[in-house]
């Protein structure tokens, strides 16, 4: 990890969603290679296309971010792993009163991004929404191209539309390369 800046780029909000204790707990629960293929370069990029994202669609961003970090923290494996998304609900669940600042509402909004994210859907709140297509936009990394009819929100189709050939990363909205 590049330092704290994959975590609080500049002119990030200054309250921190993301802790120390946070981290902490996900590295503890985490079995597979803290920077490989699922893990923390992943959720850092999850992490800032999702809030790139919520600019436009008006998710909460806080349930952006954690579903960022926690999403894949209950993988057992890079293939395919189905129950990984109730793994990381229960994981969560965990945390809840040490680690995540979240009503209820947000919690719920949390809870349902982690547990479906891998099953495709495209219906849900703009906030789950928003997590989802985040998550989806970074399957390059794993030499999938994201297809707009994959996505939830037209700001992930409109990112899509700007995206370079295979094997470079799409270009957050509003920046240019």
């Amino acid at each position: 990890m590049e330092g704290n800046s994959l975590l609080h780029p500049a002119g990030a909000d200054l309250k921190r969603v993301i802790t120390p204790q946070l981290i902490f707990a996900i590295r503890r629960k985490y079995d597979l290679d803290w920077t490989g293929l699922h893990g923390v370069r992943h959720w850092a990029r999850v992490r800032k296309v999702g809030l790139e994202l919520a600019r436009v669609t008006g998710a909460r961003t806080n349930v952006v971010e954690l579903f960022s970090f926690l999403h894949d923290s209950c993988r057992r494996g890079d293939g395919h792993d189905p129950d990984h998304g109730r793994r990381a609900v229960g994981f969560a669940t965990q945390l809840r009163a040490d680690c995540l600042e979240l009503d209820d509402e947000d919690f719920t909004l949390l809870c349902e991004a982690i547990e479906y994210h891998s099953e495709g859907h495209l219906g849900a709140d703009v906030t789950v929404q928003t997590c989802w297509d985040a998550d989806r936009l970074d399957l390059e990394r794993v030499g999938i191209q994201p297809e707009p009819h994959k996505v939830c929100t037209e700001a992930a189709r409109k990112m899509i539309s700007r995206t370079r050939p295979l094997g470079t990363s799409l270009t957050p909205l509003g920046t240019r390369t």
